[in-house]
């Protein structure tokens, strides 16, 4: 494999050392990425929080800024996926798994155990999805689009190689060629397997919990391992077809499995319940905004921990995500302007999402707060099959949502390792199958180590502590687009397309191609 770069040595070196670590003594890996949780999470949460506010901060001022025109790409450059197609891959990247393992988890768990005020109170119940739409909400997709709008201007408009560290250059100069990029795509890569990883043990864990529920299935890790097993085998095909085809069809076909299950719980559910809940406790969300995203509770310790559990826990996930999901949008965005990229990323996901979690959290709490069933005593990957339960048409419900979790596993493993190929072989952007293959077999490792190490608590640790090092990236990522964007002042009047002068900080793709991380000729 001549294509692979320095950093591909290095991610597997650390990803090799992770895993062996994991296989010869879980109970230690397990104390140190406690302890180291709990240090991150005590002193840093304030700059997590503080991260996610200036990220959306950011992708509001973009959609409404001058710069919103700018095209992801040279003037004449088309969208390469039609408008439905590039939302389902974008959307299916995003989110996936997660929706399906904590739509019913997240907001019981909530109604159960509040930040603030009493539990399984009216209030509770409207709290719970207040919480649920700030953490799957605009934070969160800002942070997605803030990071793939830069890769994707830096690789498209300015021809650089597809890389976190290239996209840099304005502020670092000539150093992204050397040690210091090399150290910045590292961490990214890093970051990206963890991410990915904690979410294909919540696939396996769902997966198991819901065959348990059909079929009697044991629950336990040995069968989660082979669904790991199996899926592993069925990402690593879908991968060796290509972005334009596996990806592309599994995306469509996630979003139409999605829309059907989503129908299906909104009309067999309490509609008039749950619509009228989701018009309230939305509005409430965008009221509350700002103080929900800067609350840390400095003078009560156990609201402090659920703030540090929920809240600062997703920030750092959504952090650790974005090289990943991140480089996966701007792969598939090339042709659109910045302000059509920043809203299709950052508003009309958000409003998907929190109309999701309104639909299947609404049921669930109107199952406990008003019928009286225990959808909170349920563990996070079974809640939503006992809802299910309580249903009709159940079984066509629980189906659904086994195929759904399947085809969002493969498609979320499936792009990671199209993701880490671009990483490791100098921003490729058609990485070599072998590369893609030992990423896969990579991620699958390093998701059974985390469930042999702990679980979800793992999981988080692991995403708190890589995403700490990234967040610091990530900021000069959108301060250096910043830069290049004024570099383009004045504008150029719509409509008249005229070549672009090369700005004081573009190096040449040649010039770039130099560095040591570029594929060898």
């Amino acid at each position: 494999m001549k294509t692979v770069t320095k950093v591909f040595g290095i991610a597997i070196t650390i990803s090799l050392v992770f895993v062996i670590w994991g296989v010869v003594s879980p109970s230690r890996l397990s104390r140190v990425m406690d302890t180291a949780q709990a240090f991150f999470l005590e002193r840093f949460g304030w700059f997590y929080q503080l991260c996610a506010t200036v990220f959306l901060l950011f992708a509001l001022f973009l959609i409404f800024s001058k710069y919103g025109r700018i095209k992801l790409g040279k003037d004449e450059d088309k969208p390469e996926f039609k408008q439905l197609t590039w939302f389902a891959m974008l959307f299916s990247a995003g989110m996936g798994i997660g929706l399906l393992f904590f739509g019913v988890a997240e907001p019981i768990s909530h109604f159960a155990s509040p930040p603030l005020g009493e539990p399984g109170t009216s209030e509770a119940a409207k709290e719970s999805l207040r919480y649920t739409y700030l953490h799957w909400g605009l934070h969160a997709w800002a942070i997605y689009a803030t990071i793939a709008l830069a890769l994707a201007y830096f690789k498209f408009r300015k021809g650089y190689p597809g890389l976190m560290s290239s996209a840099l250059y304005p502020l670092l100069g000539e150093r992204v060629r050397g040690p210091l990029g090399i150290a910045i795509d590292s961490v990214a890569v890093f970051a990206t397997i963890f991410g990915v990883a904690a979410s294909l043990g919540l696939g396996a864990a769902q997966i198991n919990g819901g065959l348990h529920y059909v079929a009697g299935v044991p629950n336990n890790f040995p069968v989660q391992l082979s669904i790991i097993a199996i899926v592993t085998l069925l990402f690593l095909l879908s991968a060796g077809t290509g972005l334009k085809r596996g990806i592309r069809y599994l995306s469509n076909t996630n979003m139409i499995l999605a829309s059907l299950l989503f129908v299906c719980v909104l009309f067999v559910g309490p509609t008039l319940f749950v619509l009228n809940l989701f018009m309230t406790t939305f509005g409430e969300y965008i009221q509350n905004l700002p103080s929900m995203g800067l609350r840390l509770a400095p003078f009560h310790a156990e609201r402090a921990s659920w703030v540090q559990n929920w809240t600062i826990f997703y920030w750092a996930w959504w952090i650790a995500w974005a090289p990943f999901v991140g480089t996966f949008i701007a792969r598939v965005s090339k042709g659109r302007t910045v302000r059509e990229f920043m809203v299709a990323v950052t508003v009309i996901p958000t409003l998907v999402c929190s109309f999701w979690f309104a639909v299947f959290g609404g049921t669930a709490i109107h199952l406990e707060y008003n019928l009286g069933f225990d959808i909170s005593g349920r563990s996070l990957e079974t809640a939503i099959f006992y809802v299910y339960e309580q249903l009709p048409l159940s079984l066509l419900l629980i189906i659904l949502t086994l195929l759904l979790i399947s085809t969002f596993f493969i498609t979320s493993a499936d792009s990671a390792t199209f993701v880490l190929g671009m990483m490791t072989t100098g921003g490729s952007l058609n990485p070599a199958n072998p590369v893609k293959i030992i990423w896969g077999l990579i991620l699958s490792a390093s998701a059974v180590i985390l469930m042999i190490s702990g679980g979800l608590p793992a999981m988080q640790t692991a995403i708190i502590v890589s995403a700490f090092p990234l967040a610091f990236v990530l900021l000069g990522m959108a301060l250096s687009m910043l830069k290049s964007f004024r570099s383009e002042l004045p504008a150029k009047p719509p409509g008249k397309a005229k070549k672009e002068p090369a700005s004081k900080d573009a190096p040449t793709l040649a010039g770039l191609g130099k560095n040591s991380r570029e594929p060898a000729k």
